[in-house]
């Protein structure tokens, strides 16, 4: 039988567990993955106590209570905290979710943090996403025309501005894609659920006059037909939209241009 293991520097040790604070009478254990590619030293899990009556309901406000209060050396990203940038994705109670929209309550003490799985990690909670904006940028995600533009704009009945619902609301978090077990083994090639929701929306709209164009860009074995519907993408988007059904109407589309 083969037996896996993972390289020793690689494995997650216990970490440092911080002091409760003091005269708290709400706490909320905090167990958070830490790794500083400086100090050549193994992943570990710090814990930390967080006082609820001195702290915002949210997990991102718990992030920055510790950084502020406790640990200023803890790492994270973070910016609109409105569930708008996608900016503070990570893995939450196991699911791929934003720190700003997920409430402390709803997640059972201890709450443990991880980065999002399967991107190489920079520092903390701070994953490398080069590749995923990459694979956005090669989708090319603007309006593309070849008839003379408008004086004003480009126009669009509300039949067909209704096709965008559910796909331009997309932030880029990367929660999906991350979730993903097709974008885990094939990540360099496999654009992924957000990217591919991302190509739907431009070949939906009505506006755009490079439909033929888009969908030679897509067909290849990897880049859109690695998705198996597994799913767990419409399950962790916290947008509550559904990219593996993106995905199916790009594989239709597909069918449709080789019937004729």
């Amino acid at each position: 039988m083969v037996q896996l293991a993972l390289p020793a520097n690689s494995r997650i040790t216990a970490g440092k567990t911080w002091p409760r604070p003091a005269n708290a009478k709400r706490v909320t254990e905090f167990r958070i993955y830490r790794w500083n590619p400086d100090d050549d030293a193994n992943p570990r899990i710090d814990t930390y106590f967080v006082d609820r009556d001195d702290c915002g309901p949210m997990i991102l406000d718990a992030l920055i209570w510790i950084k502020s209060k406790i640990d200023s050396t803890l790492t994270f990203r973070r910016s609109c905290r409105e569930g708008v940038c996608g900016s503070c994705a990570m893995n939450i109670d196991g699911l791929n979710t934003l720190a700003c929209t997920r409430g402390i309550d709803e997640v059972a003490a201890p709450v443990v943090i991880y980065p999002l799985p399967h991107q190489e990690v920079i520092k903390d909670l701070v994953p490398d996403q080069t590749i995923f904006f990459a694979q956005h940028a090669s989708i090319e995600p603007w309006l593309k025309t070849t008839t003379p533009a408008p004086e004003k704009e480009w126009l669009q009945s509300p039949e067909d501005r209704a096709k965008l619902d559910g796909l331009y609301e997309c932030i880029l978090c990367a929660c999906c894609s991350t979730s993903c077990p097709s974008y885990w083994w094939n990540g360099d090639r496999y654009l992924g659920p957000a990217i591919l929701l991302q190509a739907y929306r431009w070949l939906v709209d009505s506006r755009d006059e490079a439909k033929g164009e888009r969908l030679d860009n897509l067909e290849d074995p990897f880049r859109l037909y690695r998705c198996h519907t597994i799913m767990n993408c419409a399950k962790t988007c916290p947008k509550h939209l559904n990219p593996a059904q993106a995905i199916s109407h790009v594989k239709q589309m597909m069918v449709e241009r080789r019937m004729g």
